[in-house]
C-alpha cells in the first residue's frame, strides 16, 4: 500500500515507502500503543478478512502548532477507496478516542488537493479551523477540529 505512488499522493512529500520503512513505521505505530494508550488500527475487509490500511489516533508530531491536539487519521488501498472503509474506520477509531479515553481535542489533517479526506472528516462532524504549511515537506495542509462539546 505505501509503495503505491496513488496511495502516497498526498501523505507528506508523496513518496513512497520501502518494506523497509514500512517496518519501521510499524514499531512506531506499536511505541506509540505502548506510550499513549492509543494509536493506529489495522483495517481490514470483512468480506476477506484482506489488510485494507489503517485508521486511528496518533500524536501529530509532524505539525506542532496544533498541540496538545490528537490526530485522528487513516490511509487505506487504493482498491479500497470510495466504498465507505475510511469513514467507517475514522468514526469508529474517533469514537473509541472520545468514548474511551475521553479525549475531545482532536484533528484531522489533509494536504489541500485531498479533497476526500476532507469530506470524510466534514462527515466525522469536524470544522474546518486552519490552513497553515507543513513544516516536513512545505505543502499546504487544512486542519479540521472536533468541536468543543
Amino acid at each position: 500500500m505505501c509503495a503505491d505512488p496513488n496511495v502516497m499522493r498526498y501523505i507528506g512529500n508523496g513518496k513512497t515507502r520501502t518494506a523497509d520503512d514500512a517496518t519501521r513505521y510499524i514499531a512506531s505505530f506499536e511505541k506509540e500503543w505502548n506510550e499513549r494508550g492509543f494509536g493506529l488500527f489495522a483495517v481490514e475487509s470483512k468480506q476477506t478478512g484482506e489488510l485494507i490500511g489503517f485508521a486511528g489516533l496518533s500524536w501529530p508530531d509532524f505539525l506542532p502548532e496544533v498541540f496538545p491536539s490528537v490526530e485522528i487519521g487513516w490511509r487505506l488501498s487504493k482498491s479500497s477507496w470510495g466504498k465507505g472503509f475510511a469513514s467507517e474506520a475514522a468514526a469508529a477509531a474517533l469514537s473509541f478516542g472520545v468514548n474511551k479515553l475521553g479525549i475531545t481535542d482532536i484533528v484531522s489533517i489533509y494536504q489541500l488537493e485531498n479533497g476526500a479526506s476532507a469530506r470524510i472528516m466534514q462527515k466525522l462532524g469536524m470544522v474546518f479551523d486552519r490552513r497553515t504549511i507543513d513544516p516536513t515537506c512545505e505543502r499546504e495542509v487544512g486542519v479540521y477540529r472536533l468541536p468543543k462539546q
